[in-house]
């Protein structure tokens, strides 16, 4: 019997990334800069940005599957259960990876071996972390797919990948990276190139798992409606910095960081009259021509002369943070409209 989790308030966070940088090869600038985060107990953080914001690298920097050599972790101050988490600690990484944290990768039909068993596959990552004869972990998996919802269990472990819809394989993804009940779930959008009824089902799924384990979850995504339905709290990734994070309600209510507030406006209205949609001008920096200060002075319409020095982190009570130098914004706003 799994019992639910229940997060003490003055305990520490599951997972606190307070600061995270990172680059690739011989480039000077750091692709991700001092990233930060943290997840709860039974709490959902989703990390939103447009493609190419880092949202997916900084979650394979986590699990320790950005590719040796090719990445350069510049800092990485991170603490995980309360314990220090160590990016460089190969051993200990392989330890957590699949036990205490597991990932839900974007494209389940990539993510699975063609060549074996979805069976297969969900028993290895039973023995991978636990001293178990094949047969009980094979047990496990049957368990697993009951779990999530697959139907005729026994005859799904015998199949292959490419013999299973995009939902089923997203399902035995899902199987797989809960199989040792692990106490950190990251999800990298789980429900890309899905119609929007498996789209739901599976984040139903992911929300009753949650809730059954009391496992903390972090959600990847650019899809505003998946994180306004499920989110607890949200971080705005861009351009490798998290340029705004608090609660869901505060980010949706109260947005005040430039891009956050464009990223709203984008969102199309359900009622009212049919208008425009409004975009975000430009495009992501690469890291060739990424500014400097800001990071999203280039696209920003408040830009001035003093963002091109660091923006400074400022506090808007109960976990609100903003990365800019012109926060709060209403009124500027308002005046621009």
């Amino acid at each position: 019997m799994v019992m639910k989790l229940v997060q003490n308030a003055s305990s520490a966070p599951l997972l606190d990334v307070r600061r995270l940088s990172l680059g690739f090869g011989d480039s000077q600038a750091d692709l991700l800069k001092g990233v930060r985060y943290s997840v709860d107990e039974g709490e959902t953080l989703c990390i939103v940005g447009e493609s190419g914001c880092g949202k997916s690298v900084s979650s394979l920097a986590i699990m320790g599957l950005l590719p040796k050599g090719a990445a350069n972790i510049t800092e990485a101050d991170i603490s995980f259960l309360g314990e220090p988490y160590d990016l460089n600690d190969t051993a200990a990484l392989r330890r957590h990876r699949g036990a205490d944290i597991a990932m839900i990768f974007q494209e389940p039909m990539s993510s699975l071996n063609p060549a074996f068993k979805i069976g297969d596959q969900i028993a290895e990552a039973v023995t991978a972390h636990n001293d178990v004869s094949n047969a009980k972990a094979r047990e496990r998996a049957i368990e697993m797919l009951v779990r999530v919802g697959i139907p005729s269990p026994k005859a799904r472990m015998n199949e292959y990948p490419h013999q299973l819809s995009g939902g089923m394989r997203q399902r035995v993804m899902i199987a797989m990276a809960l199989a040792n009940d692990p106490k950190l779930l990251i999800a990298d959008e789980p429900t890309t190139a899905l119609d929007v009824t498996i789209q739901s089902q599976i984040l139903d799924l992911i929300r009753a798992l949650q809730a059954e384990t009391g496992m903390g979850t972090i959600m990847i995504t650019h899809d505003l409606g998946v994180v306004a339905e499920i989110a607890d709290k949200v971080a705005v990734m861009y351009a490798g910095t998290i340029v705004e994070s608090g609660s869901a309600e505060a980010i949706f209510n109260d947005p005040q960081h430039p891009y956050t507030i464009g990223l709203m406006s984008s969102m199309p209205k359900l009622s009212g009259p049919r208008e425009r949609l409004s975009t975000v001008p430009g495009t992501v920096p690469t890291v060739q021509t990424m500014p400097a200060g800001c990071r999203f002075s280039t696209r920003c319409p408040f830009a001035q002369d003093i963002c091109n020095d660091t923006p400074p982190q400022q506090d808007f009570g109960a976990g609100h943070e903003v990365l800019c130098h012109f926060a709060p914004l209403d009124l500027r706003l308002e005046r621009s409209a």
